[in-house]
């Protein structure tokens, strides 16, 4: 007890509880790993990015886009193989924590990554949906831990908006 009160007088208590988990800090996590996040944009059609009620965050689906303002476009197995496919779905996974950190300001409070609905647009015979949206689940885990480990659907479909390449959608649960 007296080393949480003498830690106590030298940080804030948001780190010390941190620090008595044993959460590593998200941003420099994502700092060491190079990624920046963008600004979350703002949605094309009618509806938000995200919901909360209670300790729950429903994101709406994200789409790949990319920093010059195109998305990663066409079917997995005839016009993008399973690494680009992987590719644009991590890519999804920084725009959904973008997206998410704006809703709730400090992603530190994330205290699970619970359910993701990866949709993969593809060819009618092709079978690998699972091995691209590990683009996304690999990422959480790579900046949660096991705290990014989630329950996961990965389904494929004949078309998704605007040509994209994937989809995905995820639920939340955040600190109080």
């Amino acid at each position: 007890m007296l080393i949480i009160a003498m830690a106590c007088q030298q940080t804030n208590t948001n780190d010390v509880v941190k620090a008595q988990v044993g959460q590593p800090d998200v941003e420099a996590i994502l700092k060491e790993m190079g990624v920046t996040l963008p600004e979350s944009a703002p949605p094309v059609a009618n509806y938000v990015n995200a919901v909360r009620t209670g300790n729950l965050v429903f994101m709406a689906g994200k789409g790949p886009k990319m920093e010059d303002g195109n998305y990663v476009t066409g079917k997995v197995g005839r016009d993008l193989t399973v690494e680009e496919g992987y590719a644009a779905a991590r890519r999804v996974a920084i725009l959904q924590l973008a997206a998410l950190k704006a809703e709730i300001g400090d992603l530190n409070k994330v205290k699970r990554i619970v359910k993701v609905l990866g949709m993969v647009q593809c060819t009618e015979d092709f079978g690998d949906q699972p091995e691209v949206v590990n683009g996304f689940s690999d990422f959480m885990v790579e900046v949660f831990g096991d705290r990014g480990k989630h329950a996961r659907a990965a389904v494929g479909m004949y078309a998704l908006p605007r040509n994209i390449a994937v989809e995905i959608e995820m639920i939340v649960e955040v600190e109080d």
